[in-house]
């Protein structure tokens, strides 16, 4: 069968010169140019993984992220597109986008299967089918088994009913399949990195905690669930031989919950030398000495930590289950391995009031992150807040069909005055913000702490040459280089900062040129070439111009708008299909996933 995967945008995105749309199905009134996060653009992880295990049966199989298209595009597209099944992700950000391009969808390819699933589609599965009669299927949470066998079904010309873990129409009724299980053995389905190119990999599934604010247990139900380790380590593998830089995001909600597990994966990348840079998300309390100094010998640069609040009764508030004690204690810890920790941070959670904002505030200053970025509270489906805000009467669930906003972004029960105070804070101050950089002394304690390890050495290399001390940065650069460091091009800049400062712009231009062999695409090294570049035009060696470049070696990602991970232009042969591969023996994991009784008849009916 032939199936396109698709990230519609949020709403009918004008083209350039192109009024908004007249009938209200374009931005919110109050839309500005860079209110969706950057992340929004990002294609989904699953549709990957249907993807994945689509191509795995057998399928013919794209996946488009459409996700900042004119929507006169997008109609383009799918006119194009001669596919037997469209499947759409579908999150709170784009659920205006999603209803709009399966309505075209509709229109253009009447006798096609129009599928979706995703986080806000989950919990709002009922509602999504009643209020979008083109949409014919919802998958909930986990969905690749459900997936696969709704493609089984098609492809037999059988109904498409009472699959277990669906919501569907069946005779004019919404109805829900029996609920299914959750998916146990994770390592019997493809890999995403097996057939696509993304910088975002996920270990596991699921996470132990439930903080108030979450949906993951909506998606994943209760609980972590990891792929083995030697799965991971394979999905790592294609992953870096993909990639163009070699740095990766693990995306997992709490990649360390299991510490032994990622003890083993840290030491599995070493011992299969597998060469790159990552980042991980987790909890403080889930960190430990032993697990830090493992992560980053195995190149773990960057740690994300979902901290919300610096105010304890706030953590209490939305049951995050952490202290500020641990919080300090862990980012501490992180910082003695020279690993960089980024806050997450909230703003608006139940219970907020000026006193507690002001006490997050002083927390900040006395943790020191290196960064932190700030967000205001959403209220999405299937959260507590949700279902208590729903249950307190002042949030009707009709409100996402209804309003045109991004997400419903709103204190939970904050005053109107103290709203007022961390929204004008807010807008001053959003965005990611630095805190907290390492000097030359706490640089060279690392990399005795770690050994002779190359992203150290680079990492001392930029102190120095911050600190003016050229032939020490130059030293450590260079052995950053012999230890065969994973972003050799950082290195290279490095050098090349060190040669301009000594007025050697030959040897600036050669390390640039070596950079650009090797390693090019590193957002601090274009900036720098382009600076070099336009310095040159001016005569600046002549004239004595000064010349502006900027070392840095922490962990930033230039990501490139190539499809299907970012909205990029498509190819002009986008809409040809490659023919079906040969159809292999049925995957494991649907066997497995199978419960003929739930199929045959326990069904949910759900009243209109």
């Amino acid at each position: 069968m032939r199936i396109a995967l698709l990230y519609p945008p949020p709403w009918k995105i004008p083209a350039p010169g192109e009024a908004p749309d007249p009938n209200g199905d374009g931005p919110p009134a109050d839309y500005h140019e860079g209110d969706l996060d950057p992340d929004f653009h990002q294609t989904p992880y699953g549709l990957y993984s249907l993807g994945a295990q689509a191509l795995r049966a057998g399928h013919q199989v794209k996946v488009l992220n459409l996700s900042s298209y004119p929507f006169s595009e997008v109609e383009r597209i799918v006119r194009a597109l001669d596919a037997d099944v469209f499947g759409m992700s579908c999150w709170t950000a784009n659920r205006r986008g999603v209803a709009l391009t399966a309505r075209c969808i509709r229109r253009l390819h009447p006798g096609a299967h129009i599928v979706v699933g995703g986080p806000h589609a989950t919990p709002l599965a009922a509602e999504m089918l009643r209020h979008h009669p083109e949409i014919d299927t919802v998958t909930l949470g986990e969905s690749e088994l459900s997936f696969m066998e709704l493609l089984e079904r098609l492809e037999a010309g059988r109904p498409a009913l009472g699959i277990a873990g669906t919501a569907y129409r069946a005779e004019g009724r919404v109805e829900l399949g029996a609920p299914r299980p959750a998916i146990e053995e994770l390592d019997a389905l493809a890999s995403p990195h097996d057939h696509f190119a993304t910088h975002i990999v996920m270990t596991s599934r699921g996470c132990a905690w439930a903080c108030t604010f979450c949906g993951a247990e909506a998606t994943w139900g209760r609980g972590f669930r990891g792929q083995s380790v030697r799965y991971v380590l394979d999905s790592l593998e294609a992953a870096v031989a993909k990639a163009p830089v070699k740095m990766l995001q693990i995306k997992d909600d709490t990649f360390t919950t299991n510490r032994k597990r990622v003890i083993d994966i840290c030491r599995g990348i070493r011992e299969r030398k597998i060469s790159f840079l990552w980042s991980c998300d987790t909890r403080v309390d889930v960190l430990g000495d032993d697990l830090l100094r493992e992560m980053r010998l195995a190149g773990c640069q960057r740690l994300s930590l979902g901290v919300e609040s610096g105010s304890p009764s706030i953590l209490k508030n939305i049951d995050k289950k952490i202290t500020v004690k641990k919080i300090i204690e862990s980012t501490d810890l992180a910082k003695k391995y020279g690993i960089q920790v980024r806050y997450y941070m909230m703003l608006g959670n139940r219970g907020e009031t000026a006193e507690t904002f002001r006490e997050t505030l002083a927390f900040l200053e006395a943790a020191r992150p290196h960064q932190y970025i700030f967000s205001c509270l959403s209220i999405y489906p299937g959260t507590r807040d949700f279902d208590d805000a729903e249950a307190a009467g002042w949030l009707d669930r009709e409100v996402y069909f209804r309003g045109d906003f991004q997400e419903l972004k709103t204190p939970f029960d904050a005053s109107e005055e103290d709203t007022a105070l961390m929204s004008a804070w807010f807008q001053e101050n959003k965005g990611l913000r630095e805190l907290y950089r390492e000097g030359v002394d706490e640089r060279r304690a690392i990399l005795a702490r770690l050994g002779d390890h190359h992203a150290a050495h680079l990492e001392l290399g930029v102190a120095y040459l911050d600190a003016g001390e050229l032939d020490l940065a130059e030293r450590h650069a260079a052995r950053a280089l012999e230890l065969e460091v994973p972003v050799p091009g950082l290195a290279y800049n490095t050098l090349a900062c060190v040669a301009a400062r000594r007025g050697a712009f030959q040897a600036m231009q050669d390390h640039f040129t070596a950079a650009a062999k090797r390693d090019p695409q590193h957002a601090v090294l274009i900036r720098n070439v382009q600076a070099a570049r336009a310095w040159y035009a001016k005569g600046g060696p002549g004239k004595g111009l000064p010349l502006d470049l900027v070392a840095r070696c922490d962990f930033q990602l230039l990501e490139r708008t190539v499809q299907p991970a970012l909205p990029g232009p498509l190819p002009e042969d986008f809409a040809t299909w490659a023919p079906a591969a040969p159809r292999p023996a049925p995957a494991r994991a649907a066997e497995a996933g199978r419960d003929a009784a739930a199929q045959r008849g326990r069904l949910r009916v759900v009243p209109s």
